[in-house]
């Protein structure tokens, strides 16, 4: 992963990507195209040359690493859906709030996205945070 807390930037095509090797684990360029292939909805199929660049681009910037196979390159995410999230957050919350996170937080509560799971897991993460600030 890159080593600043704001790394390079993930066009939607590159996420889309990303999202193939969070879910498969890994994959050859053939095996990511059948996958977009299997999600896409409407539009153009994608050349088997675009996700080459793509997971290229994604290589040069940290978030997929590749592994010669026997005959073709296996491409793995190197950074987590939670890790980039999190930097987007982060890069969000320095944008539009000056920094600080509470009114994500509280946007997110008010547009009433988070199921019963959701809060209650809220819940406990802001349970944890209290007892590490209590000495």
């Amino acid at each position: 992963m890159p080593s600043s807390s704001s790394g390079p930037q993930v066009s939607d095509a590159e996420l889309q990507v990303l999202k193939v090797l969070w879910e498969q684990g890994s994959g050859t360029v053939r095996e990511v195209a059948a996958a977009l292939e299997r999600q896409r909805r409407h539009g153009k199929p994608w050349a088997y040359t675009t996700i080459l660049t793509l997971l290229t681009r994604l290589r040069s910037k940290g978030y997929v690493a590749h592994d010669r196979g026997n005959v073709a390159h296996v491409f793995r995410a190197a950074v987590s859906r939670q890790a980039l999230l999190g930097q987007g957050l982060a890069e969000l919350a320095d944008r539009m709030c000056d920094g600080t996170s509470s009114p994500l937080v509280h946007a997110l509560v008010e547009s009433r996205r988070l199921s019963p799971e959701d809060v209650a897991q809220l819940r406990r993460m802001l349970d944890e945070l209290e007892r590490k600030d209590k000495p």
